[in-house]
């Protein structure tokens, strides 16, 4: 019997999702294939240690419970970055995984892509060849670096496979499709039979907007929120807004020291929701605003039209096929993008569903040929 061992990073909810798909090949694997086995060793950084951010995502989705938590919690780029790699390191050592699997593009995704590269580990990327050519954003930083070290680029869709090729990486990788679309085909209909977040929140379909704001641009600087929230006060219909931890004081701030609001009760502020809510909040509503990239796809995978609070996106096939529309932070220009929101051509551009067997099938076949 051939045997792997696979040490899975994550960090931040997105990437709880991403696992979530992957542990559950990896499972489907294991129950149907004795000439093989693969061990999946889950390490948690703590880079989300709110309960809310973090456990019911495990919980809901049944992921494995994680062998190590760093509990690294907040702090600088610089110092999260830092403590994961000093804390990672001797769990390589002890473990002397085949694999390193690292998701998507936070300071847990490089910390652990430098960590394996150091001891000499092979490296796969999920969600390899996201560019949204803004270097300002640290996510960016972060995913141009992981992918060129990396060993196994798992590319979502072909324009990711593209960027890669005009960086001149071509070895090792692969198009396998977006495990998050895996993921929303899977929970979707759970969700269905699990969530009541409409009737809690007193919701009708398509009666309301949904809101998420968590990036730093937009969520630590006062004027943008003022901005943010003085449109999401005009709509006729409810504007649902899940306050990220980051982002509640400020939030808080403005709305008790600037009266100048519409129909503030259109504003619903809600504690973060679990994932299922999450998704039964998406698939139900008018359209999606949001800063989010996790986000903008899941609105894509239910066919919701999307604004998105930014200039650009790594996910430019949400915005080509008229579904995302990008919008700058100004109250007039975010209302009047909403409002006009609506869908495009819907074309299967995140794979077909099975994403995350592609990983598993690979991983299997490229590291035990090694």
């Amino acid at each position: 019997m051939r045997a792997m061992k696979i040490v899975t990073v994550v960090g931040a909810r997105p990437q709880f999702v991403k696992a979530a798909v992957v542990s559950r090949a990896i499972q489907a694997h294991n129950a149907h294939c004795e000439i093989s086995r693969l061990t999946e060793v889950i390490v948690h950084t703590g880079q989300h240690y709110d309960e809310t951010m973090s456990q019911i995502f495990f919980e809901e989705m049944e992921i494995p419970t994680p062998a190590y938590n760093l509990g690294v919690g907040s702090g600088s780029h610089a110092a999260q970055t830092g403590e994961i790699l000093m804390k990672l390191e001797p769990v390589l050592l002890a473990e002397q995984p085949d694999v390193v699997l690292v998701y998507g593009d936070t300071n847990s995704t490089l910390a652990a892509a430098l960590a394996a590269a150091k001891l000499n580990m092979p490296i796969g990327h999920v969600e390899a060849g996201l560019r949204s050519y803004n270097r300002a954003m640290p996510e960016e930083i972060n995913r141009i670096l992981t992918d060129h070290i990396s060993t196994f680029l798992f590319c979502p869709t072909p324009t990711s496979v593209s960027i890669l090729r005009q960086e001149g990486i071509t070895q090792g990788v692969h198009l396998t499709g977006d495990v998050m679309f895996d993921a929303s085909l899977h929970y979707a209909a759970i969700a269905e039979t699990r969530s009541n977040a409409l009737a809690q929140h007193r919701l009708l379909p398509q009666h309301y907007y949904l809101a998420t704001v968590h990036r730093p641009v937009n969520a630590d600087v006062m004027e943008q929120m003022q901005h943010i929230l003085r449109a999401f006060c005009q709509f006729e219909f409810p504007v649902v807004f899940p306050v990220h931890p980051r982002t509640q004081k400020i939030v808080e701030a403005i709305l008790a020291h600037d009266g100048d609001f519409g129909h503030v009760s259109q504003l619903r502020l809600i504690e973060p929701v679990g994932y299922f809510d999450m998704l039964t909040l998406e698939k139900h509503a008018r359209a999606i605003i949001t800063d989010s990239g996790g986000v903008q796809k899941e609105a894509y995978f239910f066919r919701v039209p999307c604004v998105t609070l930014r200039q650009e996106t790594e996910w430019v096939e949400t915005v080509e096929t008229g579904w995302n529309r990008l919008c700058a932070i100004d109250e007039e220009e975010i209302v009047a993008r909403v409002r006009s929101a609506q869908g495009g051509e819907w074309i299967p551009v995140f794979g077909d569903g099975a994403a995350s067997a592609q990983i598993v099938n690979i991983l299997l076949r490229d590291v035990l040929s090694q």
